[in-house]
């Protein structure tokens, strides 16, 4: 059996932990640089605040519901999801993190544990010691675990907790999901799916198992097996390394200042190299991009992008800027105003997979551990807290976030303050 646990309204849950006097009062979060609603709470959803909504075209309808709006608060919600993790992690003997507030959990090696149970136990103590509402799925596959709980959420609500543990109850579920509700199907299965006739999960699950391949191909197939109850999909207890890694932001304001496109080139190419180091990776090329901003008819537009080949792939910090930095004078103009900029790093191996260059005069054992001892320190004092200094301290080009709530967990000089 597996379950799936997810965290009802992760974002907006994380902001109303710390001021429970956001409960029953509607909450939306923004997304970066304040655009547009991508969590809500069910008060939000229930004046009709869709996701995606734009903040600025929404000033009204917040004002007239008494809306509460934040902004994005990663480094908190990050923070609490560990915790959520680590406290499902002691109920089970492995569990896969899906995303930020979702994981699947191993039941496999539980015998004849009540699950029912089990499940009403994850959700009171995630409650209790985090603060963080949940719903959790019970089913024999992925798949099913994962409509199981959406199925929670839908019709045992008060419960938070559905178990498909015989033939009927999967039936039940299964009849009341539309196919387009199915984990993994996409507009257009949904659109082939529905032009043949299957309008529930149900009917779907008793498609002929060979249309399903030759119509679906092998996605077909898993998905026929996962509906009627033969595991299909792989666990995944480790995060695969990712094949490529791009570090993006768009700026508060629309900008031509190169030193500024500097600075913040030079912070995401240093961000790409933490992450390439954190997975044991190295790149072969880097990526370097610009974009004005195309919904600003009357503006010039420009949305060049370079890629430049490292000469001996690299994960070193200052290597990386140093090409970053070389792609931005290949397509920098001026007379533009840029939205944003980013660097990808791509053709990615293992930094032991590497093939020297005869020509690279570079001490690379050397850079390696002191960009080691550069993330150990900054694990211990803070992200950035030591940096190149091309870096600059005083972040130029940071985000809008004018409803950004304090980081109550990971900054003691924010810690919740409590008056008696």
């Amino acid at each position: 059996m597996y379950a799936l646990v997810d965290c009802n309204n992760f974002y907006a849950s994380c902001e109303r932990l710390f001021q429970p006097k956001l409960r029953g009062r509607p909450v939306v979060v923004l997304s970066n640089n304040d655009g547009c609603v991508i969590a809500r709470s069910d008060e939000a959803k229930a004046i009709g605040i869709a996701m995606g909504t734009p903040a600025h075209l929404s000033h009204e309808m917040f004002r007239e519901h008494d809306v509460r709006v934040f902004s994005s608060n990663y480094t908190l919600y990050g923070d609490i999801s560990d915790r959520v993790m680590q406290t499902l992690a002691s109920f089970v003997p492995q569990l896969e993190l899906y995303s930020i507030d979702e994981a699947f959990l191993d039941c496999s090696e539980l015998g004849l544990m009540d699950l029912s149970k089990l499940s009403l136990d994850i959700r009171r103590t995630v409650m209790q010691n985090i603060g963080i509402p949940v719903s959790v799925g019970v089913a024999p596959t992925k798949t099913l675990a994962k409509m199981a709980n959406r199925y929670a959420k839908k019709k045992y609500k008060s419960l938070g907790v559905f178990y498909a543990a015989n033939n009927d109850l999967v039936n039940q579920m299964l009849s009341e999901t539309n196919v387009e509700d199915i984990w993994g199907i996409g507009r257009q299965y949904t659109k082939l799916l529905q032009g043949h006739g299957f309008k529930t999960a149900l009917d779907l699950s008793r498609a002929p198992e060979e249309w399903m391949r030759t119509s679906m191909t092998v996605v077909g197939q898993r998905l026929w097996n996962e509906l009627n109850g033969i595991p299909s999909i792989e666990w995944e207890f480790e995060a695969a390394p990712k094949k490529n890694i791009c570090t993006s932001r768009s700026f508060g304001k629309l900008t031509g200042d190169k030193e500024l496109l500097r600075e913040a080139v030079s912070n995401y190419a240093a961000r790409c190299a933490v992450k390439l180091r954190k997975q044991h990776s190295v790149c072969r090329s880097v990526n370097i991009f610009l974009n004005t901003n195309p919904h600003k008819t009357d503006h010039r537009q420009y949305m060049p992008s370079v890629t430049i080949e490292c000469e001996t792939p690299t994960s070193d910090t200052g290597e990386l800027i140093a090409y970053a930095l070389k792609g931005l004078d290949f397509v920098y103009q001026k007379g533009y105003l840029f939205m944003k900029c980013g660097v990808i790093v791509n053709g990615l191996i293992h930094e032991d997979a590497v093939q020297q260059n005869m020509f690279d005069s570079r001490d690379r054992e050397k850079h390696k551990k002191a960009a080691n001892a550069m993330d150990k320190i900054n694990r211990c004092l803070g992200k950035d807290a030591v940096r190149m200094a091309v870096q600059r301290f005083d972040n130029r080009y940071k985000l809008r976030a004018d409803h950004l709530s304090k980081r109550y967990t990971t900054n003691i000089n924010e810690i919740l303050r409590v008056k008696i």
